[in-house]
């Protein structure tokens, strides 16, 4: 049997499978599977180097599937070929096609869409939500890149999906960082969930727009097998040039080899009943005009990854803030005794890059700010230095891919920007990611910037993640807040020794320090600054120091206040109740962001204790305005170390 004639015959095998687990699951996407189904032949039967029976070996090319709804028809592949699954990875076992029938159920590692959490590890990142695929891809092909290995990135991208903006984003980035390693492929067929995709997303025009980006565009007809191959194989002759990466324009057809399921209508439909027969049967019918006769897996022959030089990653211990400032000529600027938590942050991680060579650094435009370029200035660090320019969501998901490549990403950027990207950070956290986000600039303090530039809803968003378990049975993510330099460092430091996602607030502003190198700091601890018998004070980051400016006043009206900085979320929550116990049960959060923060994290804490507590919660609940300090804004805010005195005065109903 010819070439064509065999991939004909796979793909339309796939295609049927893809109709029948949909209609088994009751749901899904079949249609847009079948638009696939004579790309993914050619993908997973001839073009990858990769191993079935090692589905996430080091070495193995690599395919993203933007369009993760298109997820059957990968599936149906798999099942075909034996692949390996299973979330323990001592007991997997082949996918077989009567697992396919398992498609979507809460048992099954066989997810909606792509999750390689669940036990699938064919895949490198969830996907789903559209338009982060490519961005994925763009990571991996930097940790090839980065590991000298000749992997190659297959990247599926839908035509209504390309209309998102992260798809132009990662596409300036291909085309900054010469990624010939990273295959965009557009699967154009023509309709999107409701009804036709717009001309703007045409063959014609995603080809011209392609090009006017400077990747060199094949265009092919995406059911032809020999067309599918000579792209293939084209850009695999490229893929180490590092000239001019490569897109192949497909131009297919939703629901192929079935024209019952063609037109709108179709999208995230199962068929049945009688339809289903008719379009199984149409199957055949295209089965016999172009083959013959049936094929098996066996008619192919997969390329195997190259094998694995293990390189032992280097891991240094632990080097305190004052002795790298000793190296790096800071001495003077640890003697001034005060030092923004932000540019600790850029100390710390430079520190990190040198003593982990799986850590790398990622920022967007902003590294000057964030004190990420630290990182940058050291020559032995440079190249894992990624520039992302002004586009956050790129830059998460780019995180994502060198994550899933075994690395240690930090990202930063300003803390009011890491909200534009929280799609794409709860995708990395459902992947898994062992991602570290540092938003600098945080809170209110910020000052004369004005609102536009702060972040006040982001500690309520990253507190949700701190409240669920991870496929590890950990915090999805840990929230940090450091008030001085020497917890900014210390805890730089702990989040790359922590498989998981974390996100630590950076400040604009010095402040002076609490600490020292003496002082240990743990994700999920805490530090009690002063301890009194009236009343428990909760803080994080700058607020901590206006509570420390509260206690002296407190002292004079008699009150006798503890002071906790509750810098981790989540925290020992026995260990805090026990000290509110000993205030009396009286206790107040203070935090300069919106509610949802340390104030709801305190107050769940109490709910699940039984005991009778009194809790206020004082934090931002006003849009702020732009001021020459951050003490007017504080004062704006009514979070002021006045307003602290004033609220736990009330509190202890001695006013």
């Amino acid at each position: 049997m010819s070439f064509e004639a065999a991939v004909h015959a796979q793909a339309i095998e796939l295609d049927r499978l893809s109709i029948e687990m949909t209609a088994a699951a009751g749901s899904g996407h079949p249609s847009t599977a079948m638009s696939l189904g004579h790309l993914i032949t050619v993908l997973m039967f001839s073009a990858m180097r990769w191993s079935p029976e090692y589905p996430d070996y080091p070495t193995s090319d690599r395919l993203v599937l933007s369009e993760g709804h298109a997820v059957p028809i990968v599936y149906a592949a798999c099942a075909k070929l034996g692949v390996m699954y299973g979330k323990d990875p001592e007991k997997r076992r082949p996918l077989t096609v009567e697992d396919l029938k398992k498609l979507r159920e809460a048992a099954s590692e066989l997810d909606g869409h792509p999750n390689p959490m669940e036990g699938f590890p064919f895949f490198d990142a969830a996907t789903g939500s559209l338009g982060q695929g490519l961005s994925v891809a763009a990571g991996l092909g930097e940790a090839a890149k980065l590991d000298g290995l000749d992997r190659r990135i297959y990247c599926i991208i839908g035509d209504g999906e390309s209309r998102e903006g992260q798809i132009s984003e990662a596409l300036d980035y291909i085309m900054d960082r010469k990624l010939t390693n990273v295959c965009t492929i557009l699967n154009c067929n023509d309709y999107g969930q409701t009804d036709r995709v717009s001309p703007q997303q045409g063959v014609a025009k995603q080809k011209a727009k392609l090009e006017a980006y400077g990747f060199k565009v094949i265009e092919i007809d995406g059911h032809s097998p020999n067309q599918i191959k000579k792209a293939l194989d084209e850009f695999a002759a490229n893929a180490q040039s590092f000239d001019q990466p490569i897109a192949i324009v497909a131009k297919t057809v939703k629901g192929w080899g079935a024209s019952v399921m063609h037109g709108a209508g179709w999208h995230g439909k199962p068929i049945a009943g009688d339809q289903m027969n008719k379009a199984l049967a149409e199957l055949d019918e295209r089965r016999v005009e172009l083959t013959s006769s049936l094929v098996s897996s066996d008619s192919f022959e997969i390329q195997p990854p190259a094998e694995l030089k293990v390189k032992e990653p280097k891991q240094g211990e632990f080097v305190t803030l004052g002795e790298v400032a000793k190296r790096m000529d800071m001495v003077s600027a640890i003697q001034a005794g005060k030092m923004a938590t932000r540019r600790a942050y850029g100390i710390g991680l430079r520190a990190l890059g040198q003593a982990n060579d799986k850590v790398v650094a990622l920022d967007a435009d902003v590294s000057n700010s964030t004190y990420a370029d630290m990182f940058k200035k050291d020559p032995a660090l440079a190249q894992r230095f990624f520039e992302c320019k002004i586009a956050e969501q790129n830059m998460i998901s780019v995180a994502a891919g060198l994550s899933a490549a075994g690395k240690i990403p930090f990202v930063s950027t300003f803390a009011k920007f890491v909200t534009r990207a929280y799609d794409q950070i709860e995708m990395a956290i459902n992947s898994g990611a062992n991602l570290k986000i540092v938003g600098s600039h945080a809170g209110v303090t910020l000052a004369a910037d004005g609102p536009s530039q702060m972040s006040l809803p982001d500690l309520a968003w990253f507190r949700s993640f701190s409240t669920v378990r991870d496929h590890r049975g950990n915090p999805a993510c840990y929230v940090l807040q450091p008030a001085d330099a020497y917890a900014a460092y210390a805890l730089t430091w702990a989040m790359a020794e922590y498989e998981g996602a974390c996100y630590m607030r950076t400040l604009r502003a010095d402040t002076e320090f609490i600490y020292s190198d003496q002082t240990a700091f743990n994700l999920g601890g805490f530090e009690v600054l002063s301890e009194g018998r009236d009343i428990l004070l909760c803080a994080a980051g700058y607020m901590v120091h206006e509570a420390n400016k509260a206690l002296d006043a407190l002292d004079k009206a008699g009150v006798s206040a503890s002071l906790v900085d509750l810098y981790s979320l989540p925290f020992d929550t026995d260990a805090l109740l026990d000290i509110a116990n000993q205030n009396n049960g009286y206790i107040m959060t203070i935090e300069d962001n919106y509610a949802g923060g340390i104030g709801s994290a305190v107050a769940d804490a109490l709910t699940s204790s039984g005991d009778a507590f009194t809790l206020r919660q004082l934090n931002v609940r006003r849009i702020p305005k732009s001021a020459k300090t951050p003490e007017e804004v504080l004062k704006m805010c009514a979070i002021s170390a006045d307003d602290i005195v004033k609220e736990a005065l009330k509190v202890l109903q001695v006013a």
